[in-house]
């Protein structure tokens, strides 16, 4: 499985890369109200598709770190981050697929652009309230677009519920830390969960992760029209699923 992981970092780096250059306009270093930062200055989808694909590999790859020392639980509050950031790239991507930007696009890119501190240049001062968009809503939009083998609402329903799991580790409910007290004799792990059944357990669910966002990059090679990149990221997660050793092969 770790030869797996190797393999769709180096797939996901190299299409994140050529996808990133195929971008007419780079980051500039402008002037902000606290001082000089990067910024995209057009701020267009293609734009927040790259942010957050950079969003969610650098979330695998620091899984996979946390995974490596037996930090699963916080392994597991990554998970969270990873899911919502994959369900983001596929709702802005079925916008750019589609041709249709529909006002909830609008609404969610308004708030992805906004600044976290306004003119004032003072974090205290500032009165900046950054809005979110419903999660409920994105869930039934990508429900309704992808044509879900499973009622739309019961999709709905199982992504909430993994949500409110993943919820438990983020925000620390007891039943979720409870599971740092294994062994013999059983005790709270807190330096980590090396050695125990929840290695294998979360060895399994990130490559689940690994898979999906590898999925995402070609998601988005596809809003992006990089047919190439498309074709060979899906002969690859094509050889993942039937589990072949042809992977590395198709790595450039």
């Amino acid at each position: 499985m770790t030869k797996d992981f190797d393999q769709m970092l180096i797939l996901m780096q190299h299409s994140f890369q050529d996808l990133e250059n195929g971008l007419v306009y780079s980051p500039e270093f402008v002037d902000l109200s606290y001082g000089k930062a990067f910024r995209y200055k057009e701020k267009n989808i293609h734009q927040a598709l790259i942010l957050k694909l950079a969003r969610a590999q650098s979330a695998v790859r620091a899984s996979r770190v946390l995974l490596n020392n037996g930090f699963v639980q916080e392994q597991s509050m990554l998970s969270r981050v990873i899911d919502e950031t994959n369900e983001d790239i596929a709702f802005l991507v079925y916008a750019v697929t589609n041709d249709t930007l529909t006002p909830l696009h609008q609404q969610y890119l308004d708030y992805f652009w906004e600044e976290e501190i306004d003119e004032s240049g003072n974090m205290i001062d500032s009165k900046q309230k950054r809005g979110m968009t419903s999660r409920k809503k994105i869930r039934a939009y990508l429900s309704k677009i992808e044509g879900n083998v499973l009622d739309p609402s019961k999709s709905i329903e199982l992504s909430r519920t993994l949500n409110k799991t993943y919820s438990g580790f983020v925000h620390g409910a007891a039943p979720q830390i409870m599971d740092l007290y294994v062994g013999k004799p059983p005790h709270f792990h807190i330096n980590g969960m090396l050695g125990t059944i929840r290695i294998e357990e979360n060895t399994n669910d990130l490559w689940n992760y690994m898979y999906r966002t590898l999925i995402s990059h070609a998601l988005v090679a596809k809003a992006f029209g990089a047919e190439d990149i498309v074709k060979q990221l899906l002969e690859c997660i094509k050889a993942f699923d039937s589990n072949e050793d042809m992977v590395a092969s198709k790595i450039t």
